[in-house]
C-alpha cells in the first residue's frame, strides 16, 4: 500500500491484510502439544523460562488460535457478504464456526489433535458491540442466539473452561476487522485512546476473574508501523510499547487479576519496506536491552510471531512493499536457527538474565493440503524441529476454518463445511499432519520445577519504576523525582554509573515486603571511622536495612530506598564497589547487562547494597559511582 506522498509504509502484517494476493498468507501461531485432559491446578505463573501450574508443574501451552471475535471482515464492502471476509469466511464476529458445528464438537477436535490451551482473540470494539449476533452466525448453536458478540465470546470461554483447557484472552485489533495491515489496529492506541486501551483489559480481566482457566492476558498483536509512524521500545513517548505493557500489565495485577500471566510480544515491524531503507522485524530482540519487571515476580511470557513468508528483514509482502530481503523460507536450516535464537529464543536459552522468561511462539502456522511448495514445507518441518529442540510453547494459527468440498483456505488445522461436514488434519491428506505428531509427542520438561532466583531490571528513563506493591500503596516517597523499586522479595544489588538503570535479585536470600522502610537522602548513618567512599556524598541505609530502590532527579541521584530485614539477616561488614571509570560486577556477573553502553556496579550474590555514593564536583552529574556492599548475615 502507497500512501499519498508516494512512501511505501506496507510491512507483512499490512499486506497481509490489505491484498487479496496475500489474505492466502494468514499470520499463524504456534501448535500445542501433548494431552489436553491431563490434570493441572489453575493458575500458572512462572519459573525463570518455563511456565508452571499452582503445584509448581511445568505446563506447557500447547495452544491454538481460536479467531473470529477480533473481525474477519477486510475493511471494504457489506460485512454480510461472505466474500468481504478474510478468505471468504465471515465470522459473524464470534469465533470461527459457530454457524458449522457445536461448540462441543468444536472443541472435541481441539482435544483429538493435542491441545490444551486457546489463545481466544478479540477487538476492543468487541467489547462494546451491543448489536446482538445473527442467528445465521450460530446456526449450529441455538442457545447462543440473540446474544452479543461479548455475551457469545463469554459463552466459549465458559465452555472450554468447563473442558479442562486453559484460555488465554487476545486483545487481537482495537476494531472487529482482519488483522494485520495498515487498518487502524497498528498499534493498541491507533484507533482509541491508551486510556480506553486500558480499561478495557481492566474490564475483561475482572470479567474472567472466577474462572481461574482463564489464565493469561495477552496484551496486543503484532504492533507495527502506521502510514507516519513507528512504534517504539522505551522511547517513552505515545508509542513507546515497552512502557505501554509495562503500564497495562501492573495494573492488570494490582487492580484486576493478580492470577493472570501478562504476555508481552515483541515488535512485528518498523521502517518502510523498499529497498535501500531501514526496516526490520525487531521481534524480541530490545528486550535484551531492556526488559520487563512486574510488581509480581513469575507472571512475565514474552511472545513472537513466525511465518515462512515473512523474514527477519521482510514484511512478507508480494508486489507493493516486497524487498530483496530473504524470507524466513529461504535461511539455510543453521542460518534459520540462527536467526530464530536471535530474534526470540534466547530469552529462554540464556537463564539467570535480567530478560529470562518463558517465550510463547503465539502465532506460526502455513497452509494445509494446497500447499505444493518445496521451500514452505521444508520452512515448516525446520521450524517444527526448532519448537521441539527448543521445548518452547507454542500456539497455532488457525484451529478453525472452512471448506467446501475439502477445498478453501487450508490453513485451519479443522474446517467444516455449510453442511457441518468436517475436515480433519488426520484425515490421510493432509502432509502436515506427520510434523504435527512428532511436534505433540516430542518429549519435554515435565513435573515439578524448583523455584529459580529472580533477576529483574529497573529502568525509571522517563518516569517512576516503582514495583513495590507495598511502597505503590503509600504516600509519594519522594515528590518530584523518578523512583524505582525492586518488587518485593528483591533487594538492588546493581547500579548504572549513568543511564538511571538498575538491577534487583532475590539471590542467596528474599525477605517479606513487611518490614518498615527509610528515605534516606544525606550522611545521617555513616559513622565515625567507616568513610567507605571519602568525599563523595554517601547515602546509606541504617543498621539492618537494605537498598530496595532509590529516587533520580534528571540523571542525578536524589534518594535512597532503605527496606529492613529480619533480624540476623544482614552483615556489617561491607566493601566500597566503583563503577565510575569502568565496569565492577565480579569475575561471573549474573543478571546480565542491565544498562548497555554504561559503567555498572553490582554486589556478589551473597552481598546486599547498603549505599549509595555520589560527587557533585564541578564536572560530575551526581551519578552513581560507587556502591557499599555488606555481607548477608
Amino acid at each position: 500500500m502507497t500512501t499519498p506522498s508516494g512512501m511505501v509504509t506496507v510491512r507483512a502484517a499490512f499486506v497481509r491484510a490489505t491484498l487479496a494476493a496475500v489474505l492466502l498468507l494468514l499470520p499463524l501461531v504456534q501448535a500445542p502439544q501433548a494431552e489436553a485432559a491431563v490434570d493441572w491446578t489453575a493458575p500458572l505463573s512462572t519459573r525463570g523460562r518455563w511456565i508452571v501450574d499452582a503445584d509448581g508443574d511445568r505446563f506447557k501451552l500447547r495452544s491454538g488460535n481460536w479467531h473470529g471475535a477480533s473481525g474477519t471482515w477486510n475493511g471494504s464492502g457489506s460485512t454480510a457478504d461472505d466474500a468481504n471476509h478474510h478468505a471468504g469466511e465471515n465470522s459473524g464476529r464470534i469465533p470461527l464456526g459457530l454457524d458449522r458445528a457445536p461448540i462441543a464438537e468444536i472443541i472435541a477436535g481441539f482435544q483429538e489433535i493435542g491441545i490444551n490451551s486457546i489463545r481466544l482473540p478479540f477487538s476492543n470494539e468487541m467489547i462494546h458491540d451491543t448489536v446482538p449476533v445473527t442467528d445465521d452466525a450460530v446456526a449450529a448453536n441455538p442457545a447462543l442466539r440473540g446474544m452479543t458478540p461479548l455475551q457469545v465470546y463469554d459463552a466459549v470461554v465458559r465452555e472450554l473452561t468447563a473442558a479442562g483447557l486453559a484460555v488465554i484472552l487476545n486483545n487481537h485489533t482495537n476494531t472487529t476487522r482482519w488483522c494485520c495491515g495498515v487498518d487502524g489496529n497498528e498499534r493498541w492506541n491507533a484507533s482509541q485512546s491508551t486510556e480506553a486501551w486500558e480499561n478495557d483489559w481492566l474490564f475483561m480481566a475482572r470479567r474472567y476473574q472466577d474462572n481461574k482457566r482463564v489464565v493469561g492476558a495477552d496484551l496486543y498483536n503484532e504492533v507495527r508501523r502506521n502510514v507516519w509512524d513507528d512504534p517504539n521500545w522505551g522511547l517513552g513517548d505515545n508509542h513507546d510499547w515497552f512502557a505501554a505493557s509495562q503500564r497495562v500489565g501492573d495494573r492488570i495485577l494490582t487492580e484486576a487479576n493478580p492470577d493472570l500471566l501478562i504476555i508481552v510480544e515483541g515488535i512485528n515491524w518498523t521502517g518502510i519496506p523498499v529497498d535501500g531503507l531501514p526496516h526490520e522485524r525487531p521481534t524480541l530482540e530490545p528486550v535484551r536491552r531492556l526488559s520487563h519487571t512486574l510488581v509480581d515476580s513469575g507472571k512475565l511470557v514474552y511472545s513472537a510471531h513466525f511465518y515462512d513468508y515473512t523474514g527477519p528483514n521482510h514484511s512478507g509482502a508480494t508486489g507493493t512493499g516486497e524487498t530483496s530481503d530473504p524470507r524466513y523460507r529461504d535461511l539455510a536450516p543453521t542460518e534459520l536457527i540462527d536467526v530464530l535464537n536471535r530474534q526470540a529464543f534466547y530469552v529462554t536459552a540464556e537463564q539467570d538474565r535480567h530478560f529470562t522468561a518463558p517465550v510463547w511462539i503465539s502465532e506460526f502456522g502455513i497452509g494445509g493440503r494446497e500447499e505444493t511448495g518445496a521451500k514452505q514445507r521444508a520452512w515448516f518441518e525446520n521450524f517444527v524441529d526448532h519448537l521441539i529442540r527448543t521445548d518452547a510453547d507454542f500456539a497455532y494459527w488457525p484451529l478453525v476454518g472452512w471448506h467446501e468440498n475439502r477445498k478453501g483456505n487450508g490453513w485451519a488445522l479443522l474446517h467444516w463445511d455449510a453442511a457441518g461436514n468436517r475436515m480433519g488434519l488426520y484425515d490421510g491428506d493432509d502432509w502436515r499432519a506427520p510434523a504435527w505428531t512428532r511436534l505433540i509427542d516430542a518429549p519435554g520438561r515435565t513435573g515439578p520445577v524448583a523455584p529459580v532466583t529472580e533477576w529483574s531490571m529497573l529502568s525509571p528513563d522517563h518516569g517512576d519504576f516503582d514495583q513495590s506493591r507495598r511502597m505503590r500503596a503509600l504516600p509519594d516517597w519522594d515528590p518530584g523525582a523518578r523512583k524505582a523499586a525492586c518488587p518485593d522479595g528483591q533487594r538492588l544489588l546493581g547500579l548504572s554509573h549513568t543511564g538511571n538503570r538498575g538491577l534487583c535479585s532475590d539471590v542467596s536470600g528474599s525477605w517479606p515486603p513487611a518490614g518498615g522502610h527509610e528515605v534516606v537522602v544525606d550522611e545521617r548513618h555513616v559513622t565515625t571511622g567507616n568513610d567507605w567512599a571519602t568525599g563523595y556524598t554517601k547515602l546509606q541505609c541504617a543498621t539492618g536495612h537494605y537498598l530496595s530502590g532509590y529516587s533520580v532527579r534528571g540523571s542525578a541521584v536524589s534518594a535512597a530506598l532503605c527496606a529492613s530485614a529480619p533480624a540476623g539477616e544482614l552483615g556489617t561488614s561491607g566493601r566500597t564497589v566503583w563503577f565510575d571509570r569502568g565496569d565492577n560486577r565480579g569475575s561471573t556477573p549474573k543478571g546480565g547487562d542491565f544498562a548497555v553502553g554504561h559503567y555498572k556496579g553490582q554486589c556478589a550474590d551473597d552481598e546486599y547494597a547498603a549505599g549509595i555514593a555520589y560527587t557533585g564536583r564541578v564536572g560530575s552529574s551526581r551519578t552513581p559511582d560507587a556502591l557499599y556492599c555488606r555481607k548477608l548475615g
